[in-house]
C-alpha cells in the first residue's frame, strides 16, 4: 500500500513542477467546526499530500501528525486565519513550491486517474535515452547493494553503517523532507532537470530542507533504519512519475 502512496506524492511533485497549485482559504474559530459548503473540498481528498479535516482538527495538531511547520500549511493553503479550518475541508499538507523553471514540458501521464492510482511496468531505458543522459549522476552513498530493480521493486536497496553519508546523486531541487509516508521512513525526494526524480529513504537523519537547491555529491542526510529493520537507504530515479533501474545511469564500481 504505501507504494501506491509514494506513487501519488511523486504524481503530486510532478504535477507541482510544471503548474502552481492554489487553495483557497477558510475562516473559522480555533477547532474545526461543521461547514455545509467548503470551496477546498476537491476530488482530490486522500491520500499524501492532501488531508481532509477532522472534527477537532486544529492546523497545529495537522502539523504535527504531518510533521509539518503548522505555519507552512497554512501558507501552503493560503489561510488568512490559521484557526479557521472546518470539518471536510480539504488541506495541502506538502509543499506546493513549483519549479516551473526546471521544465516547461507537460507531463506526458497528466491524464493518469488520481482517484484510483495502479502501478505502470517500470520504464526499460537504454543509457542514451531521457533526461537522465544529461545528468552526471553519482552513486548516493557507499556499501553493499543488497537489493537489486524489478518489476516488483522499484529501486535498489543499499546496506551500510548508521550515520554514513548520503549524498544529492545529481544537482536540484528538494521537493519533500519529511516522513509522512508509511513504510518509508524519513523520507528526501529531489527533482532534477526535465521529469526526473530520486528518492531516498529509511534515513536516520535529514539535513535538507524543502526547497533548497542541492549539488552533485553535497550530503543531504544520514544513513539510518527509520521504518525498516535493518540500516539502509532505499533509493529510487523516477522519469515522468514512473521507476526506471538506477543502474542504467549510475557508474560502474
Amino acid at each position: 500500500m504505501h507504494k501506491i502512496r509514494l506513487t501519488l506524492l511523486v504524481f503530486l511533485i510532478v504535477m507541482i513542477a510544471a503548474c502552481s497549485t492554489t487553495s483557497g482559504s477558510k475562516r473559522d474559530s480555533p477547532g474545526a467546526r461543521n461547514s455545509s459548503s467548503n470551496s477546498n473540498s476537491t476530488d482530490i481528498n486522500s491520500g499524501p499530500g492532501y488531508y481532509t479535516v477532522q472534527k477537532g482538527d486544529t492546523l497545529y495538531s495537522i502539523g504535527r501528525k504531518f510533521k509539518q511547520d503548522h505555519r507552512q500549511i497554512g501558507q501552503w493553503n493560503k489561510l488568512e486565519d490559521l484557526n479557521g479550518i472546518e470539518i471536510g475541508q480539504v488541506l495541502r499538507v506538502v509543499p506546493t513550491d513549483a519549479v516551473t523553471a526546471a521544465s516547461t514540458k507537460k507531463p506526458v501521464f497528466a491524464s493518469q486517474n488520481v482517484g484510483a492510482p495502479t502501478e505502470s511496468p517500470p520504464a526499460t531505458l537504454s543509457p542514451a535515452n531521457g533526461d537522465e543522459s544529461s545528468l552526471d549522476w553519482l552513486w548516493p552513498t557507499e556499501g553493499t547493494k543488497t537489493s537489486s530493480y524489478s518489476l516488483a521493486k522499484k529501486g535498489i536497496e543499499i546496506a551500510g553503517k548508521s550515520g554514513q553519508p548520503i549524498l544529492a546523486t545529481a544537482s536540484g531541487k528538494v521537493m519533500y523532507a519529511g516522513a509522512g509516508i508509511r513504510g518509508y521512513g524519513n523520507l528526501i525526494i529531489v527533482k532534477h532537470t526535465g521529469s526526473l526524480l530520486s528518492v531516498y529513504a529509511h534515513n536516520n537523519v535529514i539535513l535538507a530542507k524543502e526547497g533548497q537547491m542541492v549539488s552533485k555529491g553535497q550530503k543531504i542526510a544520514e544513513m539510518g533504519k527509520s521504518d525498516s529493520n535493518t540500516v539502509k537507504l532505499y533509493f529510487e530515479i523516477r522519469r515522468n512519475g514512473k521507476p526506471i533501474d538506477p543502474a542504467i545511469v549510475f557508474p560502474r564500481r
